[in-house]
């Protein structure tokens, strides 16, 4: 399947919020307490997103027939997360497939999308987290080469930080 990113515009916000909150539901109803603000997310998270998109880091990702897989934000720097770093590096946020994609290896490909694009830019790693209240995601990313190298706590929770050498 051919994957194509579309720069999010700030008029899709309704749609960006759509994709998080049909996200938390699937999530939630594996029992896995990861998420579940974006069911009526916080103001915080809305201007995060706002953020997000002024700055033109949120895409969808569509099949080369427009039908819409799911979205991801894709930053040059996360000081939230990682904080100051020297390193060259893609930081990869938010990545949601929607549930009629999931088990087709799309999450796979999309990282492989944006590890090609890091490349291309000189990047020496691709970073992301994940939520420590999804053990199952955090297996995901490990399966896919990323390593473990550190945890950050926010309030809403803490997270495992990975990131894999380019």
């Amino acid at each position: 399947m051919e994957l194509q990113f579309k720069q999010i515009q700030i008029s899709d916000k309704a749609n960006v919020l759509a994709l998080f909150k049909e996200t938390a539901e699937k999530i939630s109803k594996k029992n896995v307490d990861h998420w579940q603000y974006w069911k009526n997310p916080p103001q915080e998270k809305i201007a995060w997103v706002e953020e997000g998109i002024q700055h033109k880091e949120f895409f969808f990702i569509t099949t080369k027939n427009t039908d819409l897989v799911g979205m991801v934000r894709i930053l040059n720097e996360d000081k939230l997360y990682w904080g100051p770093q020297q390193e060259k590096a893609k930081y990869v946020h938010s990545l949601v497939v929607k549930e009629e994609f999931n088990g087709k290896g799309i999450g796979a490909k999309i990282l492989q999308e944006i590890e090609m694009k890091a490349k291309k830019e000189d990047c020496n790693y691709l970073r992301l987290d994940a939520d420590t209240k999804n053990p199952k995601l955090c297996r995901y990313y490990e399966n896919l080469g990323f390593k473990k190298v550190g945890s950050k706590e926010l309030p809403l929770s803490t997270y495992q930080l990975y990131q894999k050498e380019l």
